[in-house]
């Protein structure tokens, strides 16, 4: 990358170009150099009946052999339905078997034996299964006061609307927690270590968690151990091109523990097409029977971690993606004032200090080591390391902002976040805000590495992703999409869906 980046230079020479030196101008033929500091992996925390009670991962990654889930979720009645034709029904067996003692060899409370024997099902036929066997297990269940805690489901690898179909009606008609499983991964043999990542995303979506920051347990996170601390990610998705009148997609979580601030709560909304602010961050209207309503993401979110913490929330964290430097203060100024307005709405004076970050991915900054010959300042990919932040020479002269590389690129030239915070009234330090945010990127539940972006913007995202999927296409009469239409709300996620990781 460095390479042909050096050749474009000179072979554009922009050093002879008139109306640069017109101006006065000089275009260097080398990179800029910075000064970047590596910020130290945090340690982990894992259950005390594992082997191995904690971890400090190594350039951004780690397993989970010999160690156990923090908090093991819960599974006592669980079912599985296959969509595959060419998976017989032993294999299916099989595989819910294996995947039943990887989710207790994790750390969870799993049953063995499945509450319905595994059913097979046409994928044409999606909506009239799922409803049956869903009665079915009802009927189980209900007389002894239980529920159906999780639905497996093994899907055809090329499945077209399947998947989008089965998670709209799972989430938003049924109520059910389901883990999707492609035939690819359910026929392999050697499948332990695709088990072992299913069992992760499976306890986050029953209400566990897998790791917690060891810091956040001994209480040592600055500005936010201190007190009660509500960490939100929102995100806004739009339409592909020539998708002219479909809706864009805004997704808020926010963390529901303190001081883990390790699970979040999702919620969903449809709004205009293209427009970035988020809309329904707090919103009153008028009930003919019960008057002035207020309502909106913000809101239900702050009740829900009072009910889940027994405590409200004294400090705010706001992270933000998907918004061009154009339309920073836009954003902030509206979606800043929708979070004022939901803190007063819940009581008279209540204000807690809001930090507003906006995290950025879509940018052309790459960072690399200057010093190739020390095989100590980059990995075995010839990427900068985990934990290098920049704050200095490519950054704003009197802004706060960052570029922090918390992962460990896969493939390629590792791309940083860059992030910029346009409110401050938490008073963070450039220190105290880079550690947080580095630290928080160890704690993204669907794997045992660092992700390249702040786990709450990344779920925010996930869950935008997601509820494209429950949208119902509008059409108008001679087939096409109507323009200039209201927008059509989203159906509402089930209440027991709200409170879990179910975008995970």
């Amino acid at each position: 990358y460095i390479y042909f980046a050096l050749q474009t230079v000179q072979h554009n020479a922009y050093h002879e170009d008139p109306y640069a030196r017109e101006f006065g101008i000089k275009i260097s033929d080398r990179l800029a150099s910075v000064e970047a500091r590596v910020l130290p992996a945090p340690w982990l925390k894992y259950h005390d009946n594992g082997r191995e009670r904690d971890c400090l991962p190594r350039i951004g990654q780690w397993n989970m052999m010999n160690k156990k889930m923090v908090n093991g979720g819960i599974v006592n009645n669980w079912t599985c339905i296959n969509f595959a034709r060419n998976v017989q029904e032993s294999v299916a067996c099989d595989f819910c078997h294996e995947l039943a003692l990887m989710c207790q060899t994790s750390g969870m409370v799993f049953s063995i034996e499945p509450v319905l024997h595994p059913l097979s099902a046409k994928p044409d036929q999606v909506e009239r299964a799922l409803k049956a066997l869903y009665h079915d297990a009802r009927s189980i269940l209900q007389p002894q006061g239980k529920e159906l805690d999780l639905l497996i489901v093994i899907l055809p690898d090329n499945n077209g609307s399947l998947y989008g179909d089965l998670k709209r009606i799972c989430e938003t008609e049924l109520g059910l927690i389901s883990q999707c499983c492609l035939t690819k991964h359910v026929s392999r043999m050697n499948r332990q270590q695709y088990l072992a990542n299913v069992a992760l995303k499976i306890n986050v979506k029953v209400g566990g968690r897998n790791t917690v920051l060891m810091d956040a347990l001994s209480g040592c996170i600055p500005l936010v151990s201190d007190r009660p601390t509500i960490i939100f990610g929102a995100d806004v998705t739009h339409p592909h091109p020539g998708e002219d009148s479909s809706p864009s997609i805004a997704a808020v979580v926010a963390s529901q523990d303190w001081p883990e601030t390790t699970k979040y709560a999702g919620l969903v909304s449809a709004q205009a097409h293209r427009q970035e602010l988020i809309q329904d961050l707090f919103k009153v209207w008028q009930d003919p029977q019960r008057g002035t309503i207020t309502g909106g993401m913000i809101r239900e979110l702050l009740i829900s971690f009072k009910r889940a913490t027994g405590q409200k929330p004294q400090r705010i964290i706001f992270y933000r993606d998907g918004v061009s430097e154009g339309q920073f203060y836009q954003v902030l100024l509206y979606e800043l004032d929708a979070i004022r307005k939901a803190c007063a709405s819940l009581e008279p004076n209540y204000q807690p200090p809001v930090t507003f970050i906006v995290v950025q991915k879509r940018h052309h900054t790459r960072l690399f080591a200057s010093n190739l010959k020390d095989q100590r300042s980059f990995d075995k990919n010839g990427n900068i390391l985990p934990g290098t932040v920049v704050d200095s020479k490519i950054c704003h002269p009197t802004e706060f902002d960052f570029y922090l590389c918390s992962h460990a690129g896969i493939q390629g030239t590792s791309r940083p976040a860059h992030y910029h915070v346009l409110w401050d009234e938490n008073k963070f330090t450039a220190d105290a805000l880079q550690t947080l945010t580095n630290n928080l990127c160890y704690t993204y539940a669907r794997c045992t590495r660092s992700v390249s972006i702040v786990p709450p913007a990344y779920y925010a995202h996930l869950a935008a992703f997601r509820a494209r999927f429950y949208m119902e296409p509008e059409t108008s009469d001679d087939g096409s999409i109507a323009s200039g239409a209201p927008v059509r709300p989203l159906p509402a996620l089930k209440e027991n869906i709200k409170k879990v990781m179910f975008y995970c």
